[in-house]
């Protein structure tokens, strides 16, 4: 966007942020920056003995459906009526044949990502019923925000995954919507995305698309789409999550296991206690994708978050979920399974500082539990009921400063700069060195949305806050937006799907 009273150099650095904040980044991140353990051995140890005596001795539930209880019962487990208890070892046994890395395909071969190892993939954030922005305030989401979300995680080079349900788009009927959600993902992104998981016939319906963009061979021997399905902690696995697990790996789909765990609510209000818990749900959860079809990719998730013990209220992006993360992370490689943790997590109804401080809190948890797929990365705002659009640029930016971070040090010979200190000497300046000059355009990560002026020129220029200047990119930023090519005939069938499958029933609203 133009300013009048803008510098001439500053413009110039603007233009060449703005270009290099809608340029195609990386497809996914290889980290150069080693996980961080939290727990010795002997810790983590106890951690998984206890998981096991849940399993062992308590059970976990498995409701509504039989397929799923016969497939664990051939397998080993125990089942009185819906109950399933474990022999401590089993389920790791099971999990042995779930790869440890995979791909899953974007229709752009250049955006498909790697999800396990030491790569990470920054994806939106996920499920929120409302949307909010500085305009209109906080409303139901639509179809629209829905495709604007979409659009703003295709131009930006930091997000590498299109997410899946970024807001409810309540306008649209329940057993009807996921199909307008995933034609959207094709249609306005070419960079992998999820399905739907509320049903098991909607699953489908998401697979069914996926194999009409990749085709059906494709589909058959590679991951094109993935489902995030939640566990009804404590230690309840709901038969309508379950056919949809099973639903995608049948597929040979992946599927993103995930305990939703409030601590003192859902789980004990002790960390040690809510991990054990959550390793017994997740184990069971990603063994059942291996019981349905071995080898079919799973992801080990987890969202830890606490609680406000004098009013109930859950509470994001807090110290003791955060570090709890980084025990996770250490579980997951015990197990090599790819990850899934935490996200730019907060409790805030404003994109303010409250906002942004807890959400580094919890993002941070995830970089350096050597997280693999980041859910949650951009938009997380009012205890995940609303997607923010200014917090989505700022949480995306704070991505691509992630993207540095995660590289590390390089040590090389132009990185140690021994000519450059030579060439300049002491008590002189490197600004005008040729070694500054060769390295100036990478050196350093550079914002589009933080203001680095001094305090005369922030205030002739209007003085905005962050959440002002990131008012002003979302806007630009779809303003510019053009989508990426669909083939005619790919995107023909993909209307007659849609059209014939809402024909083929009533809208339900609840």
């Amino acid at each position: 966007m133009n300013d009048p009273h803008m510098s001439p150099a500053r413009a110039q650095r603007r233009k060449r942020s703005e270009r290099a904040a809608t340029a195609s980044g990386p497809a996914y991140i290889t980290r150069r920056l080693a996980p961080l353990d939290a727990l010795d051995e002997e810790s983590l140890q106890r951690i998984e003995a206890t998981a096991d005596r849940i399993l062992a001795e308590v059970g976990i539930e498995l409701r509504d459906d039989e397929e799923a209880v016969a497939l664990f019962r051939r397998a080993g487990a125990q089942v009185e009526g819906t109950r399933l208890r474990f022999e401590p070892g089993m389920l790791r046994t099971i999990l042995r044949t779930a790869p440890s890395e995979f791909t899953q395909h974007a229709r752009n071969p250049a955006r498909s990502v790697r999800i396990g190892g030491k790569n990470v993939v920054f994806a939106p954030s996920y499920g929120s019923p409302f949307v909010m922005d500085l305009d209109k305030g906080r409303r139901y989401g639509s179809i629209e925000d829905f495709r604007n979300f979409v659009r703003l995680a295709y131009a930006s080079p930091w997000l590498h995954h299109s997410g899946g349900t970024v807001c409810e788009p309540v306008d649209l009927p329940v057993n009807k919507r996921h199909l307008d959600m995933v034609d959207a993902h094709i249609r306005f992104s070419d960079k992998a995305f999820l399905g739907s998981v509320t049903a098991p016939e909607r699953a489908q319906d998401c697979i069914d698309m996926a194999r009409i963009v990749f085709g059906a061979d494709f589909v058959d021997g590679n991951c094109v789409i993935m489902g995030n399905v939640n566990v009804n902690s404590p230690l309840v696995w709901d038969g309508s999550a379950t056919k949809v697990i099973r639903t995608y790996a049948r597929a040979n789909q992946g599927s993103v296991i995930v305990p939703f765990i409030q601590g003192g609510a859902m789980a004990p209000v002790t960390s040690a206690g809510a991990i054990a818990q959550a390793l017994a749900e997740t184990m069971v959860g990603c063994a059942l994708t291996q019981v349905e079809r071995p080898g079919a990719p799973v992801v080990f998730g987890n969202f830890l978050a606490s609680m406000s013990l004098r009013s109930g209220a859950p509470t994001f992006g807090t110290p003791e979920p955060a570090v709890g993360s980084l025990v996770i992370g250490q579980l997951a490689r015990r197990l090599r399974l790819p990850l899934r943790c935490a996200g730019s997590f907060s409790n805030s109804k404003l994109p303010d500082a409250q906002a942004m401080r807890e959400s580094v809190m919890s993002m941070l948890s995830a970089i350096h539990c050597g997280t693999n797929f980041v859910l949650h990365s951009a938009g997380f705002l009012d205890g995940l009921l609303s997607m923010s659009y200014e917090k989505f640029m700022m949480d995306a930016d704070f991505c691509g400063a992630m993207h540095s971070y995660l590289a590390g040090i390089t040590v090389d010979d132009n990185t140690l700069a021994f000519d450059a200190i030579s060439e300049v000497g002491p008590g002189h300046h490197f600004l005008g060195s040729e070694h500054t000059l060769r390295n100036c355009e990478n050196a350093y990560f550079d914002s589009t949305i933080n203001d680095n002026e001094p305090f005369q020129t922030w205030v002739e220029t209007g003085s905005k806050d962050c959440a002002t200047r990131a008012n002003e990119r979302w806007k630009a930023v779809l303003a510019q937006y053009e989508a990426p090519a669909l083939d005619a005939a790919v995107s023909d069938a993909l209307s007659d799907f849609v059209a014939r499958k809402k024909d083929s029933m009533p809208d339900m609203w609840y």
